[in-house]
């Protein structure tokens, strides 16, 4: 899906992104479509605030993986067209009095894995945020 690089965009791809796991049989107030809407709203409001490129727009995708027909792994993906501010792969604890900056604090702490790609498919500059979660 592809959303507008605004703070509406990023509220809207976290919405959309409940609705379709609900409709994958994973319920809104269920723990597993909490943490996955967290693993998308979060690196989308960064690349809102440090991915922006005007006229550009981010894209999220939420896939299932599995070997066999139920998934046993849900992997989120946001990717926006700022290349050149990639966050790091051990994010750095914000001062307590700090505002801002626990996101991917948190992104590290709910995932079972995560990290930063290159933007894919295409010669487009861009990278992708991407965290899995295992069905347990």
């Amino acid at each position: 899906m592809r959303f507008g690089p605004t703070p509406r965009g990023a509220r809207l791809a976290r919405h959309l992104v409940a609705v379709r796991l609900d409709e994958w049989g994973f319920p809104h107030d269920g723990d597993t479509a909490g943490t996955v809407c967290l693993l998308v709203a979060e690196p989308a409001a960064n690349a809102v605030v440090h991915g922006r490129v005007p006229g550009r727009d981010l894209a999220v995708r939420v896939s299932p993986f599995s070997p066999s027909a139920a998934p046993a792994v849900l992997r989120a993906e946001v990717t926006d067209p700022r290349d050149e501010r990639r966050p790091s792969p051990v994010p750095a604890a914000p001062a307590p009095t700090d505002e801002s900056g626990r996101g991917l604090l948190l992104v590290a702490a709910l995932a079972d894995r995560w990290g930063v790609c290159g933007r894919e498919p295409g010669p487009a500059p861009g990278k992708t945020v991407w965290a899995e979660l295992d069905l347990r």
